[in-house]
């Protein structure tokens, strides 16, 4: 059985996913609006994304995902250690042409020069699903190279007006099939995706 990649954003209504958690994660052309996400967050995103980081066989980062997420995790305590034991218990594979093996996080390693590639030949192993988390280059490039099975997004009600996006503008056309939606108390929808 091969596996499937399966992406996890947490994405505006216009298609921004650029610094979701923390005013100062990716100031990347200037972006203003750092943290946007947290405001839309309830005991159902919660479990949401608890129980996605639960099913993932192992997890795709690019670097800068990766940098924020080994500076951080490896270290919680408390109520966070759920979302904490599975992202420092599997596999991190990791798209980088700046880092250098060993990484410091437990689990993880670079995919190598060619992330696509490298990505297009996990999937022909077997184990379960990859999930990659945030990672807006590497999910554009994933996506172009239609390596992407399943969209789960958290999509906020909020306009941002800028930043970087998930959908690369390709001039391609891709269709996805909804498999599940759920609304938030906050205003927010949980979408599942599959790619057709």
């Amino acid at each position: 059985m091969t596996r499937r990649v399966v992406a996890y954003e947490w994405i505006s209504l216009d298609g921004v996913v650029q610094a979701p958690s923390a005013p100062d994660e990716d100031r990347d052309g200037g972006f203003p609006h750092g943290g946007w996400h947290l405001r839309y967050f309830d005991d159902l995103s919660r479990q949401w994304v608890i129980e996605g980081l639960q099913r993932a066989g192992a997890f795709l980062f690019g670097r800068r995902t990766y940098d924020n997420f080994a500076a951080h995790w490896p270290h919680v305590t408390g109520p966070e250690s759920v979302l904490a034991e599975p992202l420092n218990h599997k596999t991190k594979y990791v798209a980088s042409r700046t880092l250098t093996e060993p990484l410091t996080w437990k689990r993880a390693e670079l995919l190598g020069e060619d992330a696509v590639v490298a990505v297009a030949a996990l999937k022909e192993t077997d184990g379960d699903d990859l999930h990659l988390i945030g990672s807006a280059a590497l999910a554009q490039s994933l996506i172009t190279h239609d390596l992407v099975d399943e969209l789960q997004l958290m999509v906020d009600p909020v306009r941002l007006g800028s930043g970087k996006r998930l959908f690369p503008d390709d001039g391609n056309l891709r269709t996805f099939s909804l498999t599940g939606s759920q609304t938030t108390t906050t205003g927010a929808l949980l979408l599942s995706y599959r790619s057709s």
